[in-house]
């Protein structure tokens, strides 16, 4: 019995060290508080910023704000729009923002939850999009989200002639949670959806070069998201069947002794 107690002190130990390794490798990096303070007008022209950065920019009524940043396996993203109007552009019920999102292969991407459009009936209004899980692998007929660029667009509907151009203020953020191995499939895209193209200059020298619309990615890189809570539960898993076949065959085996009068 004495074996069986060291045993399973040893698999106690090492399950423990198992988890801590896992939250450490599991745990979020802190990134420097760094914005932007422009805005693209187009996909082509989406400003790039990284997760956890605010962006801001000065606008009018009417402008279609675009940014975009990156997206990995495992992350469900959420995108907070903030818009301030000047006095004259505010208490219009009939004016409503709206915040989209949209992933590399530009298909909009539905919110799980969340304010996504506001009227104008006040100085700031606040919207929030909160999207579905990354997958790192779907079927071709499915709209999931896929690692890769994804875009967010800030505009306004419903406007009257009278209303634009009014000047405004944009912040927007993109922030992700780490959903882990609830979010894991067994299969891989060969490469994230981030858009490129094909830029031909005259000069020779240059020929063949290429300008990718958008060069942002993951801090670690994309598919950093291969560690999840599934290689922990598996560990585990696996560590306790050991035990308790280990605990089974010392109940079972006996004394060895010959009963007495034998």
């Amino acid at each position: 019995m004495r074996t069986t107690r060291l045993l399973a002190a040893a698999g106690l130990a090492a399950l423990t060290a198992l988890l801590a390794s896992g939250a450490a490798l599991a745990a979020p990096t802190d990134k420097d508080d760094t914005s932007r303070s422009d805005a693209g007008t187009s996909f082509r022209t989406a400003t790039e910023i990284e997760q956890g950065h605010r962006a801001t920019a000065s606008a009018s009524t009417g402008d279609y704000l675009y940014w975009s940043f990156p997206a990995d396996a495992g992350q469900r993203p959420t995108v907070k729009a903030t818009v301030k109007l000047p006095e004259s552009a505010a208490g219009r019920p009939d004016t409503r923002w709206r915040v989209d999102v949209y992933d590399g292969l530009r298909r909009r991407q539905p919110c799980m939850y969340g304010m996504q459009s506001r009227p104008a009936d006040a100085a700031k209004v606040d919207l929030t999009c909160v999207l579905r899980p990354v997958r790192a692998w779907s079927d071709p007929w499915s709209n999931d989200p896929l690692p890769g660029t994804y875009y967010i667009r800030l505009t306004a509907t419903g406007l009257k002639t009278a209303d634009l151009g009014s000047p405004v203020t944009a912040e927007v953020e993109a922030t992700s949670k780490d959903i882990g191995g609830s979010a894991a499939v067994d299969g891989t895209l060969a490469k994230p959806l981030v858009p490129g193209a094909s830029v031909d200059t005259d000069d020779t020298a240059d020929s063949g070069s290429r300008a990718a619309l958008s060069t942002a990615e993951p801090e670690d890189g994309w598919a950093s998201g291969w560690w999840t809570d599934r290689w922990l539960w598996t560990g585990a898993g696996g560590v306790l069947a050991a035990l308790a076949g280990i605990g089974g065959y010392a109940l079972t085996r006996g004394n060895g002794r010959p009963p007495s009068g034998a």
